[in-house]
């Protein structure tokens, strides 16, 4: 079963309207595999901040202070 929605394009978009021609298909079944594509891929892996795209990153220098945060005295220029 589907449902209609109606929806309004620029008119950009629908110039483009030979790749369904190109396809053999319509327009509809050309916007329908555009959005179920769109909505199966992943959004970064799930991952929307710098911290979270760069996860795998994180802790991979050696020598370095654990957490800077903890130690007041990294933070004495902090801002100058």
């Amino acid at each position: 079963m589907m449902t209609t929605v109606s929806l309004r394009l620029p008119d950009h978009v629908l110039e483009r309207e030979k790749v369904s021609q190109d396809r053999g298909t319509t327009k509809s079944a050309v916007v329908r595999a555009c959005l179920e594509e769109s909505l199966a891929a992943p959004v970064h892996g799930g991952k929307e901040t710098c911290y979270g795209l760069a996860t795998d990153l994180a802790g991979t220098l050696k020598g370095l202070p654990r957490d800077l945060a903890t130690n007041s005295k990294h933070m004495d220029a902090f801002g100058r």
